[in-house]
């Protein structure tokens, strides 16, 4: 199953999910992984399935993207996000899918959004920092979201979340001179791995990122990059931002870099 031993599927089951695998009561059917995996998923609740389900579906991606093999099953993920929406209905223990993406524009708002943006950039250096925050939550909010002010947690500050389809996303905003390098996106995945395992990232740098910051940062992270030209292609070319993170987080999927242009990803 997947590329798992015995040992590692347990310490998989252990580190990842809290549970004892290995326990008599799962192998009823028999001892190998696929059986005892089955059994497990037939008796557990909704909400334990979808994180079960959740984390072998992220380390199966980043295996493939590891190996760098074809997906051997067909419309793979299609399948996996259909499986999740069923579980996800009537439980709460997971956040249900936030409002189906708008393929429409609202160009009122859209012009609301550029002068919103316009007035971050006028403002004094020293301020640009927390009203850029708080111009990407309205950002969120705007395209139905989710979006939550930032918070801080004990030894950490988070810029704020919003919710995509059935997953969280915590923020990190930067206004600064230089592109983000390496050390403040390991930083922030840190972040990410100390929370729950559907949690993701998504790291807004109104100055970019470097080219030798992404390329030490790796591929397989769970997060996604956006910059001040992906802000300036959206708005310009009316592309609703629920559009633009699903395509970012398609193609993060497919070839584990966390950081595609909204130019190249909506190329005409």
């Amino acid at each position: 199953m997947l590329d798992f031993s015995d040992a590692s599927f347990s310490d998989f089951f252990a580190s990842e999910l809290k549970v004892n695998i290995d326990d008599p009561k799962y192998a009823v059917n028999g001892r190998s992984k696929g059986k005892r995996l089955r059994y497990f998923l037939q008796y557990c609740n909704d909400a334990t399935a979808i994180e079960v389900l959740t984390a072998l579906w992220e380390h199966r991606s980043e295996h493939l993207v590891r190996t760098g093999g074809k997906d051997p099953v067909i419309n793979a993920e299609d399948r996996y996000q259909e499986l999740i929406h069923r579980l996800s209905v009537g439980t709460n223990s997971r956040p249900a899918a936030a409002n189906p993406t708008t393929s429409t524009v609202d160009r009122q708002k859209i012009a609301k959004i550029k002068a919103d943006l316009l007035q971050v950039a006028s403002l004094s250096p020293q301020a640009r920092g927390y009203a850029f925050e708080g111009f990407l939550k309205s950002l969120f909010e705007a395209f139905g979201l989710a979006a939550h002010a930032p918070f801080r947690l004990r030894g950490e500050q988070i810029d704020g979340s919003f919710q995509l389809g059935g997953d969280i996303y915590l923020l990190e905003a930067k206004w600064h001179g230089q592109p983000i390098g390496v050390g403040e996106l390991h930083t922030f995945h840190g972040k990410i791995e100390q929370k729950a395992a559907w949690t993701r990232g998504l790291f807004v740098s109104n100055s970019g990122f470097s080219d030798d910051g992404l390329s030490a940062f790796g591929r397989g992270k769970r997060v996604i990059c956006m910059d001040g030209l992906d802000l300036y292609e959206m708005l310009e070319r009316e592309i609703p931002l629920t559009q633009v993170l699903e395509r970012k987080i398609r193609r993060a999927a497919e070839t584990g870099s966390p950081f595609a242009r909204v130019r190249d990803l909506f190329a005409t």
